[in-house]
């Protein structure tokens, strides 16, 4: 997820961009980097099999094998809400570029949520790439009064509260993304998380939420007529739904796409990230991997190795301020 400079300037939080690992990390390689890598490289999947991300990892993980001239494995380990690797990567994993994983926006969250956080993730990873994101947006039922965003915002300033939205829980993505277009906009709504998208699009199809604010789940649904697209949350307009507004050609400018990239241990050698971001990036931007981003509604958010650094630094620092402010506590 991220959110432009003019909505971050108020909120003190993501801008992409700025030198965080200084040029030596990409310009100078290590005499490691002539031998590496001699054996397969693993790269943990945090989720079980079958979803957007593992289809899309496993798609980099096989064309970047034949860039390094060595297997790049998968390895799935689900649990903790996407972050059960991340203690693996923070405190076990020697630094020798050889296990790498999926880091996304719950690893940075997730010390902000709990009591005795167990890693912090500008200092305890290496940050190497920055891939993809999800399609996120609104959607109502076909029949709904409501044909746009606006309608629902102004029956919502009339109402506080009358207007509710599903998410696929609390302090997710979508969840704060949706805290701060109420905080643009000065509305109330009522948010009524589930434990996945699709139990929210059972509820919003059931009559029992007006709108489901999340990831790509309900585009399926808005394609077969049962529901109506308001807006969606990318920079520009979708491929899938040109006739779909952005946020931010409606005032309110945020952009979400939930983006992720590829992490290793801390204190990897340069030379190694510089390998490894090479192999990562041609296999990214390669026309396989694009028609798995396509199939799944899954946005390019390429960020090198200093800029994706910089992402975490600087969203990390927009999750602590927005979770304190909220109050919200998992743990």
């Amino acid at each position: 997820m991220t959110f432009p400079k003019a909505a971050i300037g108020r909120r003190g939080a993501l801008a992409v961009g700025g030198a965080a690992l200084g040029g030596a990390a990409l310009s100078t390689p290590a005499i490691a980097q002539g031998r590496f890598p001699s054996r397969a490289v693993r790269l943990i999947v945090p989720w079980p099999p079958g979803g957007a991300s593992d289809a899309q990892l496993r798609s980099i993980a096989e064309l970047s094998s034949r860039e390094l001239g060595q297997p790049v494995v998968i390895e799935n380990r689900a649990g903790a809400g996407g972050t059960l690797h991340a203690i693996h990567l923070a405190r076990e994993a020697r630094p020798d570029g050889y296990t790498v994983g999926q880091m996304h926006l719950s690893v940075i969250r997730r010390p902000f949520l709990v009591s005795q956080p167990q890693w912090d993730t500008t200092t305890d990873f290496t940050h190497i790439i920055g891939l993809t994101g999800w399609l996120f947006g609104m959607a109502v039922r076909a029949d709904s009064p409501f044909q746009s965003l606006q309608d629902v915002l102004e029956y919502a300033r009339a109402n506080p509260g009358a207007v509710s939205y599903s998410t696929s829980g609390i302090a997710t993505t979508n969840h704060l993304a949706m805290e701060t277009l109420q905080e643009m906009t000065g509305v109330e709504f009522t948010h009524v998380p589930f434990r996945g998208a699709t139990e929210g699009i059972t509820a919003v199809l059931g009559g029992q939420v007006t709108m489901i604010a999340d990831s790509a789940t309900w585009a399926p649904h808005v394609e077969a007529g049962q529901m109506r697209a308001l807006t969606v949350w990318t920079p520009e307009r979708w491929h899938a739904f040109p006739n779909v507004p952005t946020l931010r050609e409606l005032g309110y400018d945020i952009v979400v796409t939930s983006n992720y990239g590829i992490s290793g241990p801390p204190r990897m050698d340069p030379g190694v990230v510089r390998v490894l971001h090479d192999a990562f990036k041609a296999a990214l931007m390669h026309d396989d991997n694009a028609r798995v981003r396509h199939n799944f509604n899954m946005p390019l958010v390429y960020l090198d190795t200093q800029q994706f650094h910089q992402f975490v630094l600087e969203r990390a620092a927009y999750e602590r301020e927005l979770i304190g402010r909220l109050g919200i506590r998992m743990s």
